[in-house]
């Protein structure tokens, strides 16, 4: 069953749906109410409505709905995108049809790896491990300009780099056909990728805040996930540097709304 957001007013506003693929953590649920919240923070504008289905527990939206819809955005989750629990397979086949439909839909990280698993791409085992913490992403100097996604016409006034939190250890191998590589790092290869003006992943995570990442940090240490060492290492690197969090906000939002990027590099 779907959750209305409080930002719902009515008349002909733009609706948008949160396909959430993971479950609210007790710090979140204490902090921010729950990750939907932490979503439409982020991404959310005054007079939208944005509905919840939580797929991760078979909450799909009806497919007579969809053409209701403005955009969806995927959320991270700990599973797989590779993996074949019915819900992901189910999750795969509504993004097929999304994508036939040409509706915008925005991935983030376990949504930028089924995106790219279930319009044809490679999903798998990151090559090097865990990345956990703050990443400095790299625009692909070929698309400064021009490039087809007008989201981003404005490259050539970006920085051409931008830090963002990352925490996963799956990684995009190989993109779908016609989409394009937007963006890597020295730690993975596919950061961004764009089909069009209706397709977008991105492997970071632009609505987390610094205390969410911690708080996933501590998890993954109590649950033996990873080694204190590389804990300490990731906390550290939050301490001293800031994610360009209102620069990826506006890249999504722009996305997701159908403007143009204008971001004035520093």
């Amino acid at each position: 069953m779907k959750e209305p957001s409080p930002t719902k007013q009515g008349g002909d506003n733009k609706r948008y749906a949160l396909l959430m693929a993971a479950r609210d953590s007790d710090y979140v649920k204490k902090a921010y109410g729950g990750y939907f919240n932490v979503f439409l923070a982020a991404f959310a504008e005054q007079g939208e409505a944005w509905d919840l289905f939580r797929v991760v527990d078979g909450e799909f939206p009806d497919v007579d709905d969809l053409h209701c819809y403005d955009g969806f955005v995927v959320s991270g989750s700990p599973y797989d995108a590779y993996g074949n629990d019915k819900w992901i397979l189910k999750l795969c086949f509504l993004l097929q049809t999304l994508d036939s439909m040409k509706k915008k839909v925005l991935g983030i990280c376990f949504g930028h790896q089924v995106l790219c698993r279930a319009l044809g791409g490679k999903v798998g085992k990151a090559m090097t491990g865990w990345d956990i913490g703050l990443r400095r992403v790299k625009i692909v100097e070929d698309l400064l300009p021009p490039f087809s996604g007008r989201f981003l016409e404005d490259l050539s006034q970006m920085s051409p780099s931008l830090s963002i939190i990352e925490c996963h250890q799956d990684e995009v191998w190989e993109v779908p056909s016609g989409a394009e590589v937007i963006a890597f790092s020295e730690k993975t290869g596919v950061e961004m990728f764009a089909i069009g003006d209706h397709v977008l992943g991105i492997q970071g995570h632009p609505e987390y805040t610094k205390d969410i990442l911690c708080s996933l940090i501590e998890r993954l240490l109590n649950s033996n996930c990873i080694e204190r060492e590389f804990a300490e290492n990731a906390r550290f690197g939050l301490e001293i540097a800031e994610p360009d969090r209102a620069r990826w906000e506006k890249i999504c939002r722009n996305f997701l709304k159908g403007r143009y990027t204008r971001l004035e590099s520093t």
